[in-house]
């Protein structure tokens, strides 16, 4: 069911409502795909950093210590030994080990129109018609968000990467800039509350929705219209 939100400006007052897409905002929650989704990304951008060197890493060892008989002292065959100071390490972590976990593009696109979804569902967007931040100044942003009655855990999603609006929100821990096209299910459920620049929506439409599920969501004359247009 669509779903109607207000539309704010910087100072806080109420512009307009806008119908959201209920192709993005609209989408029944599997609690399922969204785990795995976010396991998925997480484990994939885990870094393998543990490394340890096996007995054919280690330098030396290219003869035996001493011969097999006759000395009093046990048999080696080399000083590289796990068993001798120096040597390689056993069952150590390496850097062999892969993390990746592999989803489609299709699920990730979905887990992200749900995770949207469930913001929209515990009314936790708020759409702003234009967001600008004089010089990138941390209290520009600070006043935008106390204007909108929001402090902490805000997610804001701008139309294209802006350096001003990005550098405003540097010094603010609890508060991030994304840019639409770069939006993933981690990144919104981390945050409670997502401010949506206006244009953002469009963006985000045009990115993670198919052009079936685009022209599903346009108006009847404009779906005629551009139909004739393809068939001349």
């Amino acid at each position: 069911m669509p779903q109607k939100v207000a539309v704010y400006n910087q100072k806080g007052e109420k512009v307009k409502d806008i119908t959201l897409n209920p192709a993005v905002f609209a989408v029944k929650v599997n609690s399922a795909v969204i785990h795995q989704v976010v396991v998925s990304m997480q484990s994939s951008a885990r870094q393998n950093l543990a490394h340890t060197k096996d007995r054919g890493d280690v330098s030396g060892g290219g003869r035996k210590p001493w011969r097999q008989k006759g000395t009093g002292r046990a048999r080696h065959g080399s000083n590289r030994s796990p068993l001798w100071i120096g040597g390689g390490v056993t069952f150590g972590p390496t850097k062999d080990i892969n993390f990746q976990q592999k989803v489609n593009k299709k699920m990730r696109r979905k887990a992200l129109l749900m995770a949207l979804s469930d913001r929209s569902n515990t009314e936790n967007i708020s759409v702003v018609d234009q967001l600008t931040i004089a010089e990138g100044k941390t209290k520009g942003m600070v006043q935008t968000l106390n204007n909108l009655k929001l402090s902490q855990s805000v997610l804001v999603i701008i139309d294209a990467e802006n350096t001003d609006v990005v550098r405003s929100a540097a010094n603010l821990p609890s508060v991030e800039v994304i840019a639409a096209k770069n939006l993933n299910p981690v990144t919104v459920l981390k945050y409670r509350h997502l401010v949506m620049a206006e244009t953002a929506l469009s963006v985000i439409e045009k990115t993670f929705l198919s052009a079936d599920k685009r022209n599903d969501q346009k108006p009847a004359a404009e779906k005629e219209s551009t139909k004739k247009l393809v068939q001349k």
